[in-house]
C-alpha cells in the first residue's frame, strides 16, 4: 500500500476514534458504537481527503496534477459532507418528528416509542461547517507531519517540488 493512501486511511480511523472521547466529554458517556457513526467532530471525511491533498502537496508539489485531482476531490467531499448530507439529515429529523406528530393526532400516548424503535430514521448524517474545518486542520497536521518524517527510498529536497 502506499504511503499517501496509509496517510489517508489513518487519517480517516484517527478522526473517527476522536469522536469517541469528544462525544464523552459533551455527554459523560463512554458511546463505543460512535466510531460507526457518521457526523460529529472531526469529521473523517475531511481529515482522510486534506490528509491525502497535503502528502501529496509536499511530496508531489502544488503544481502537479496529482494535487490538483486530490483538491478538487477534497472540496466535493468536505462540501457534500456538509452541505447535502447535513441537509439529508435534517430532512430526516423532519420525517421523524411527523411520525410522532401523527401518532398523537391519531391519540396515542406519548411514549417516545419513535426513540426506541428500529425503524426511525438516522438523523446525524453530515456535518457542521466546524466540524468539516476541524476534520480537515487534523487532515493537513497529518499529511504533513507524515510527508514530512515517515521515511522515504527517494530522498529529494520537498521544498524544491512544492512551487
Amino acid at each position: 500500500m502506499n504511503k499517501a493512501l496509509k496517510i489517508a486511511l489513518a487519517a480517516i480511523i484517527v478522526a473517527q476514534s476522536l469522536k469517541i472521547p469528544i462525544k464523552y466529554a459533551r455527554t459523560g458517556r463512554w458511546e463505543w458504537s460512535t466510531f460507526f457513526e457518521t457526523g460529529g467532530m472531526p469529521s473523517s471525511h475531511s481529515a482522510g481527503v486534506s490528509a491525502l491533498a497535503a502528502f501529496i502537496a509536499v511530496k508531489r508539489g502544488f503544481r502537479t496534477i496529482d494535487f490538483a485531482l486530490s483538491a478538487i476531490f477534497g472540496l466535493i467531499v468536505m462540501y457534500d459532507a456538509q452541505g447535502v448530507r447535513r441537509q439529508t439529515g435534517e430532512i430526516t429529523l423532519a420525517v421523524n418528528d411527523l411520525a410522532e406528530q401523527l401518532d398523537r393526532l391519531e391519540g396515542k400516548p406519548d411514549e417516545n416509542v419513535h426513540d426506541k424503535i428500529e425503524k426511525r430514521l438516522e438523523e446525524r448524517l453530515g456535518h457542521q461547517p466546524q466540524e468539516v474545518i476541524g476534520g480537515s486542520l487534523f487532515g493537513i497536521t497529518l499529511g504533513l507531519l507524515g510527508a514530512l518524517f515517515l521515511p522515504t527510498k527517494k530522498k529529494t529536497p520537498w521544498l524544491e517540488k512544492l512551487w
